[in-house]
């Protein structure tokens, strides 16, 4: 199985990238590739820019990386209760490619932030739009008050709790195992 993870953040000390990785190492016999949004920097989307330059090679590349794999993590940042602008725009320019830009893959969508509200919002708005866009959402959490949960020394939850619950979600990844008759 091989997993495309990203953090929807441009943040080079992004705690969601951080989350996200630790997420995608938990599923067992996964090939993980971690994307870094900063390597799919496009000019900010408008009709006139689309006309101008037509689709960007950058944002076919993205989708091509999603085609490749068999499921997708993302952890999303949330800026002012909402997307990051890396994310969206990005989002944006893939979407005029396809509506399908999660391409009927299982999904699972994390969310975190240094507060108390792990960046819910985003969450419930990417949970909720994902599929629209071709996703498979099979579980989603938000990790509230990333630095007091998570260990940088051995870069693991180490709440208990919320550990539990990643596992439980990363595990609908996994490929169910019918027993062969």
């Amino acid at each position: 199985m091989k997993i495309i993870a990203f953090a929807a953040s441009s943040s080079k000390s992004s705690i969601n990238k951080t989350l996200v990785t630790y997420a995608a190492g938990l599923v067992e016999n996964a090939e993980v590739e971690i994307l870094d949004l900063n390597n799919f920097e496009l000019p900010l989307f408008s009709v006139d820019k689309e006309a101008e330059i037509g689709q960007p090679d950058l944002a076919k590349d993205f989708l091509a990386k999603l085609n490749d794999c068999d499921a997708i993590m993302i952890s999303f940042a949330e800026h002012d209760g909402s997307y990051s602008v890396a994310y969206k725009n990005l989002f944006d320019w893939c979407s005029r490619i396809t509506r399908d830009i999660f391409q009927n893959k299982p999904m699972v969508i994390l969310a975190t932030s240094p507060g108390p509200g792990g960046a819910a919002r985003v969450l419930k708005a990417a949970t909720t739009s994902a599929p629209y866009f071709s996703g498979d959402v099979k579980a989603s959490l938000s990790i509230p008050r990333f630095h007091d949960n998570f260990d940088p020394k051995t870069q693991t939850l180490n709440n208990t709790d919320l550990n539990n619950k990643l596992l439980k979600a990363v595990q609908t990844l996994q490929p169910s195992k019918e027993k062969a008759i």
